[in-house]
């Protein structure tokens, strides 16, 4: 397991904090091992840096009490969804008290006239689209785990609905939130836009944590599509399978989802989900829209796909062989790592302009060769963005070395390409180096944010950069 840096302790801080939150929690208060390394635990290659305690909050003005108390005693805190960030998020390199926000999982309001909704943190994309199946309507945002909505707002999660509805800073419409010194704030108002001082929803909005914990969200929501197409479409090789993409990009075609599996990927998702697709990379498209505007939509895709050499389409409108494929897309990560049992997979992701894809996409595959590594390729392409998992040894230091060089590789190129680090992952722990590299003297204006906002440093401090 790869050694994440430990920050100084506040061990007489912490032990009074522990106790003030004992009497005042019981047994919504743990210090069990188990559930501590829980709540330090993500789906990453970082060594797991458990709390000293794990609050569970049922309100905001009861996370507002757990962050006075740590504020007053100079102690960390840690918000914590459904654990499924992939860059170190959730650890506590000072340790300190994680809050587990997943009780707090009501869905306050629905407001189908004015397509928006008013939500607690924990609850789950999958929960709140159950909620409003009948109200037809829906809520776009998709990265595949059944994550909780405040996660998702604070690591600014985007995934396979992004290229036509946009990523969670393009759905937020306004927050409540903790701040560090335990005052609740709200960011804006319902109206679907304002001029009214700083935009201090987007600020919070992909700042994971670091400025304060998020206990209301008031999100935009989408009318469900009348016709609703997918389709599978294999080509003889990534490239061709890019430049669909860019094409059906650059002639302006609707389309909702456009998702890329490599040779790799393919194999270990028809085996994972029982599937029976050609072993070759492969596009997973959606167009949403009027059922004739889907038809044509995807005629117009199947023409693009020809030019490059694509063919064996599959295409269904069935609902239930729709939510089939899709779900074999969301499994992709967990298709991946049975490709080697006993492994790990060390995940990495980037994001470039739509025209350097194929550029960077056959680039990182030479990488892989050249390493000798079992890296599968996903993406959520129409927007430039793709995901590697290397599936290595944990454990064995030559694996792990040639994993941080492939990621290091990924990085740098995507940033030459005028691309970004990460496109959907956020930075945590694993990035801050390429952060750095990618916006320069900018990361020096966001400390001087954190220090205005966070003066004691206690919002999930050691992520996104270095003090």
């Amino acid at each position: 397991m790869a050694l994440a840096e430990q920050l100084a302790r506040n061990e007489g801080g912490i032990a009074s904090v522990v106790a003030i939150l004992g009497e005042r929690f019981g047994a919504r208060l743990s210090v069990s091992g188990a559930v501590r390394e829980q709540h330090g635990h993500t789906t990453t290659w970082i060594e797991n840096q458990p709390p000293d305690a794990v609050v569970f909050a049922e309100s905001t003005e009861e996370v507002a009490d757990v962050v006075k108390i740590c504020a007053e005693h100079g102690v960390p805190v840690i918000a914590f969804g459904a654990g499924s960030s992939l860059e170190g998020h959730l650890n506590a390199p000072c340790g300190g008290i994680s809050i587990d926000l997943s009780g707090m999982n009501k869905i306050l309001a629905v407001h189908a006239e004015d397509l928006d909704c008013v939500v607690q943190p924990g609850v789950t994309r999958k929960q709140l689209n159950e909620h409003l199946r009948d109200t037809g309507l829906f809520f776009p945002i998709d990265p595949g785990a059944d994550a909780s909505l405040g996660g998702m707002a604070s690591t600014r999660a985007s995934g396979t609905n992004a290229v036509r509805y946009g990523t969670m800073k393009d759905n937020v419409l306004s927050l409540e939130a903790v701040m560090p010194d335990g005052s609740v704030i709200r960011t804006a108002q319902r109206a679907k836009k304002s001029s009214a001082g700083y935009d201090l929803t987007r600020l919070l909005v992909g700042a994971e944590g670091t400025l304060g914990v998020i206990t209301e969200l008031t999100l935009r929501l989408q009318g469900i599509p009348e016709g609703i197409s997918a389709a599978v479409c294999s080509f003889p090789d990534v490239e061709a399978a890019c430049n669909t993409v860019i094409a059906t990009i650059q002639h302006g075609i609707p389309v909702a989802r456009i998702e890329l599996l490599d040779t790799l990927q393919m194999r270990a998702s028809n085996a994972y989900s029982k599937l029976d697709y050609p072993e070759a990379p492969t596009l997973f498209v959606e167009f949403h829209g009027t059922q004739a505007g889907v038809a044509e939509q995807a005629e117009l895709f199947g023409e693009i796909a020809a030019e490059f050499g694509g063919g064996s389409f599959a295409w269904t409108s069935r609902e239930e062989e729709r939510a089939r494929l899709w779900q074999a897309r969301h499994d992709a990560y967990w298709a991946a790592t049975a490709l080697r049992p006993g492994a790990r997979a060390f995940a990495t992701d980037a994001c470039v302009p739509i025209s350097r894809l194929a550029d960077c996409v056959r680039e990182t595959m030479e990488d892989i060769a050249e390493l000798g590594l079992i890296a599968p390729i996903v993406g959520h392409v129409g927007d430039g963005n793709f995901h590697v998992s290397a599936l290595i040894d944990i454990d064995d230091p030559a694996e792990l070395a040639k994993a941080r060089e492939l990621a290091g590789r990924i990085s740098a190129r995507a940033i030459a390409m005028d691309g970004t680090c990460t496109g959907e992952h956020g930075i945590g722990q694993g990035k801050q180096a390429y952060l750095e590299r990618e916006l320069g003297g900018a990361v020096e204006v966001m400390r001087a944010v954190k220090r205005a906002i966070d003066p004691q440093n206690i919002m999930n401090p050691g992520k996104i950069m270095r003090l």
